[in-house]
This record gives structure tokens, C-alpha cells and sequence, in this order.
């Protein structure tokens, strides 16, 4: 506002308190997968988060489900760091999963059970996906020990506050936190904050959707057999029950989640409202009788706000189209047999030289964005850009100029799926 008071900051020195050469900044899905595959590669990696734990939304919103690692058919198309995320998880008996061999069988009877666990969306006729569901807890202990395996060096609680730059590279992001104002120097950067924050601090152009903030919670005591009806979800911990509570046409307005005045609104009025929705549950629904708040999460469920307006912007209409820079794979939850090829382009901005986006942030429309915002693209789409990364730098060529045949030798070789270049090969499939 041209008449909103101001003040003046003195000059200041911020320290350098590291550098490397691939800066990952956001811990969620794709942050994880960014950071690891890029360590993988050979490159030196720092993994930056606002919170005190890797997750995000897949961990500390509670939203524990991986939609969908299949094309809806049967055939698994997102593999890679994420399958080796279900395999982590499954080794410590904390996912649940229907096996290969039941993957797209229209069963009515095996679709209602998986529907029970949250595996299964969208309109009818259904089929059963190879999907996931898993406990939050075990998912962040699973990640830190993760990145420490493959040698990241992992920084908590500081937020990407601002850019240092020499042209058209980033030399510098500055983080803020109880420590004050400090530096990391680094030769590449991947925004994985989801909601775009280091792209908008670089002028790269983006869109900004407003969206209904959701707050997932979870009950335990309840009684399994009666609930069935509640609109809850089994997790794998006997008697506790997933609810993925939304505000859409509860709450009074869509919220912008990079302004903090409306998350703050957000975040009071979606608590109340669970409250409200927890005695609710345990007065008038069977199975909820003896039931008891086990958590509510820590951040709301907001998975829209800043795209990126890259290179190229995938749009609704791209359901099913092939791209020969293809780097990343996903389904659709609630559609079935269609697929989104994701072009490197998505994940390059236009300007700034040594940055790429991944996550829920890349450059695709609102449509398309239903898609890609899920945890299993997130992962995909992140270990495409820290290959992409590692790539670039230890062939001394720019993001835009790698070469993305190589990138896509390199990410399958890594275990990812990714169908042949211009997409005549069928999804995979691990059966």
C-alpha cells in the first residue's frame, strides 16, 4: 500500500555459514527425493527446512496416503525413490498396501476394502490402485535416517528468506531463524517449498491459486466394524481412524496460503471447526462412542498456491500425451487408465539459470495440478531435479542445456519408470 508506514533497516553482513554444490530448500516428498537422488549422483548436498522434520504434508499434515503409483489399470508408474519409500516403510511394518497381483481388478468387494483404508477415489466404476497408506511417525524417522544414509547434510529451522544473485544465477540463498540472518553458498538450487517461495524471490513469473484450507486429524478407540459409514479411514494401528476433514463450503473463504494473516485465520478456524467435528463424532456416530483425538495436524492440508510459469506449462488437456523430455510419470487418483507425462521443461523456470522447481509448484495449470500435487508425483518429479542437478554440474553445462537424454538414462538407471522417449512403451509393472 503506497501509504503504509515504514522503516529503515541498517546494512547488514550476513554470514556464509556453508556452501555446496546443490541447495535443496523444502523438506516435503519432494525435497526428500531431490536431496537424495542428487547425493546419489555424487553431488555435495544441503537440505534446508522450516521445520523439525522431513514430510511435509506426506508427514506432519497427516495426508498419509500415496495417490497413486499406478496409471489406474494396474501398471505401476511411479517407482524410484518413492517405491524405496514404501519398501523402507514396509520393512518396518508401516504400510499397508493391496498386493500386485490385485491391482486394477474391478472386485467390488476389494474395492470397498481398500476404500476403507483411503486407497481408492474418484467416481465409479472402480478398480483397486497400487496405492499406500503408512504412518506419519515411522515416515519421519524413516527420512532422517534416509538422508543420512546417503550423506546429506540435513539443516532444520531456518526459513529461505531472501536471494543473493550474479545475474541471471542464484550464488546465495539467506535463511532466517533463532540464529539470525545466515548465508548458504551453493552452485544450484531446487525449490521444493511448494509454495514457490525461492522462484518468487528470483522474479520468476508464476500463478497464485486461493484454495479452501483442510485439517486432517485422527481418532483412535474407535471401533473399526461400526465406523465404516463415517467418512474415517483405518490406518495400520488397530482402532485408529484417519478423517481427512476439508472447510470447503464450511469455513468463510478461500485463503492465499503465502499470506500469514490468512493462514492464520486458517489455521484458528479449521481447529475449532475439527473440535467441533470430534464431538460430533463421538455424540452421534456409531463407532466413535469410546473414540479420543489422538492428533490433528501440525500444518493445514493447503496443496495449491504459487505455480511456477516455466518453460513449458502442462495443461488438463496433456492427459495422455507424450513428451520427449519426459522425466517424470504419474497417474491420476481419481481418474483411471491415463497417465501425465512430466517434460523437464515443467520443471525450469525462464530466466534464472541454476534453478529448477519440483513438487507441487512446477509449472502446470490448475487442472493438470490435481495430478501432479500428489506425494508419489512430488517424488518423482524431485528425483528428476536432483539428477538433473548432479547432472548439470558435474558436465559444466546449464539446466536448460543438459542433455535430457542422459538425464533420462540416469533416472532410470536409478530405478525410476519412464516410458520410452515419445511414449510408446507400455507402464510398468512390478508383477
Amino acid at each position: 500500500m503506497a501509504d503504509q508506514p515504514t522503516v529503515e533497516l541498517p546494512a547488514e553482513r550476513v554470514p556464509v555459514i556453508a556452501r555446496c554444490d546443490l541447495l535443496v530448500v523444502g523438506g516435503g516428498a519432494a525435497g526428500l527425493s531431490a536431496a537424495i537422488a542428487a547425493r546419489r549422483q555424487g553431488a555435495d548436498v544441503i537440505l534446508v527446512e522450516r521445520y523439525g522434520y522431513l514430510g511435509g504434508l506426506a508427514s506432519g499434515g497427516l495426508i498419509v496416503l500415496l495417490l497413486t503409483m499406478d496409471d489406474g489399470a494396474g501398471r505401476q508408474v511411479v517407482a524410484g525413490l518413492c517405491q524405496e519409500l514404501v519398501e523402507r516403510l514396509e520393512a518396518r511394518d508401516a504400510c499397508f498396501y493391496p498386493p500386485s497381483a490385485e491391482w486394477g481388478d474391478p472386485n467390488d468387494e476389494l474395492v470397498e476394502r481398500y476404500r476403507r483404508w483411503g486407497l481408492v477415489w474418484g467416481s465409479a466404476p472402480h478398480k483397486v490402485r497400487y496405492s499406500v497408506a503408512y504412518d506419519p511417525e515411522e515416515f519421519k524417522l524413516v527420512a532422517n535416517n534416509w538422508v543420512a544414509e546417503a550423506g546429506v547434510r540435513l539443516l532444520y529451522h531456518r526459513w529461505a528468506s531472501d536471494l543473493v544473485r550474479d545475474g541471471d544465477r542464484v550464488t546465495h540463498v539467506v535463511f532466517t531463524s533463532k540464529a539470525g540472518r545466515q548465508a548458504i553458498a551453493c552452485d544450484a538450487v531446487v525449490d521444493t517449498t511448494g509454495d514457490g517461495d525461492l522462484f518468487a524471490l528470483a522474479d520468476e513469473p508464476f500463478e497464485l491459486e486461493q484454495v479452501h484450507p483442510w485439517l486432517w486429524f485422527r481418532m483412535s478407540g474407535v471401533d473399526e466394524n461400526e465406523a465404516g459409514g463415517s467418512g474415517s479411514f483405518r490406518t495400520i494401528r488397530p482402532g485408529q481412524a484417519l478423517l481427512p476433514w476439508g472447510a470447503a463450503e464450511r469455513i468463510g473463504r478461500r485463503i492465499d496460503a503465502t499470506d500469514p494473516d490468512d493462514l492464520t485465520f486458517a489455521e484458528v478456524e479449521c481447529r475449532r471447526m475439527v473440535m467441533e467435528e470430534v464431538d460430533r463424532l463421538r455424540s452421534q456416530v456409531r463407532g466413535f462412542e469410546n473414540a479420543y483425538l489422538t492428533d490433528v495436524a501440525l500444518t493445514p492440508d493447503v496443496t495449491e498456491s504459487r505455480r511456477l510459469t516455466g518453460r513449458y506449462v502442462l495443461q488438463r488437456d496433456d492427459l495422455d500425451k507424450p513428451f520427449d523430455d519426459v522425466v517424470a510419470v504419474t497417474g491420476h487418483w481419481t481418474k483411471y487408465d491415463c497417465t501425465y507425462q512430466i517434460p523437464y521443461r515443467s520443471l525450469l523456470p525462464q530466466q534464472t539459470e541454476n534453478l529448477l522447481a519440483a513438487g507441487r509448484c512446477i509449472s502446470v495449470d490448475h487442472r493438470a495440478h490435481h495430478a501432479t500435487k500428489e506425494i508419489p508425483a512430488c517424488f518423482a518429479t524431485g528425483e528428476a531435479a536432483g539428477v538433473a542437478a548432479a547432472l548439470s554440474m558435474s558436465r559444466s553445462v546449464a539446466l536448460a542445456d543438459l542433455d535430457v537424454g542422459e538425464l533420462q538414462r540416469a533416472l532410470v538407471k536409478a530405478g525410476a519408470w519412464l516410458p520410452e522417449r515419445g511414449g510408446s512403451a507400455a507402464p510398468g509393472d512390478r508383477r
